[in-house]
């Protein structure tokens, strides 16, 4: 374990569950999917921010909330958001939807942020890591509300070693056990409630889109 400053992490080896969004170019979904081409305005100022891109997936969202998300996901990326929604087997009456963005780096954390709370809604966000940045993803369900991991260049969680040492501190005074609090910094018990919202999604139809900078 290394102690070259406040900011070293433990790569942790775990399997991410999220899938994995290629693209062969820009706006190219992945094979099997809807393929749908948004246009950026670009400007002199955008050659100044650093860009990225992700993967929102809500994973379930009652039909009269589903504006709404477009909204906000709207508002925090600067273009209109039409979702492709789809009815979530997973629970009647909701439904689910995915968009594959590329824009400014803490895009993800703006949009988390403005989703956050919002009762009956389940979703995830991704954002890749560049050269100025780490990735990271955000797992929220009403339940258990908000959890943020950063994650390396193939999606392995990275956790800051004070985390890791008050984990350990904790299970030694007898307040939890070390595996219960290594799940939670993994985000176990998130994977666990949103897994089966997951599995039903397969196939949907994912949406691009490239925020204006």
């Amino acid at each position: 374990m290394g102690h070259n400053g406040p900011n070293n992490y433990i790569r942790v080896i775990h399997r991410d569950r999220i899938r994995s969004v290629e693209s062969a170019g820009e706006g190219v979904a992945r094979a099997g999917t809807k393929e749908i081409k948004v246009t950026a305005q670009m400007n002199t100022h955008s050659a100044t921010r650093t860009a990225t891109r992700g993967v929102l997936y809500v994973h379930s969202a009652p039909s009269a909330l589903c504006p709404h998300v477009e909204w906000a996901v709207g508002g925090v990326l600067g273009v209109a958001v039409n979702l492709d929604w789809i009815p979530q087997p997973a629970q009647a009456g909701t439904y689910r939807a995915e968009l594959s963005w590329s824009g400014a780096v803490g895009s993800a954390a703006a949009v988390a942020s403005a989703l956050k709370g919002w009762n009956h809604l389940r979703f995830e966000i991704t954002e890749e890591p560049t050269s100025a940045s780490e990735g990271v993803r955000f797992s929220y369900t009403p339940e258990l509300g908000v959890f943020h991991a950063v994650t390396g260049v193939h999606g392995d969680i990275m956790i800051p070693e004070d985390r890791l040492k008050a984990a350990v501190v904790k299970a030694a005074l007898g307040e939890t056990t070390l595996l219960v609090e290594i799940d939670k910094l993994l985000g176990k018990p998130w994977d666990d409630e949103l897994e089966t919202f997951r599995y039903a999604g397969e196939g949907a139809p994912v949406r691009w889109l490239h925020q204006v900078v």
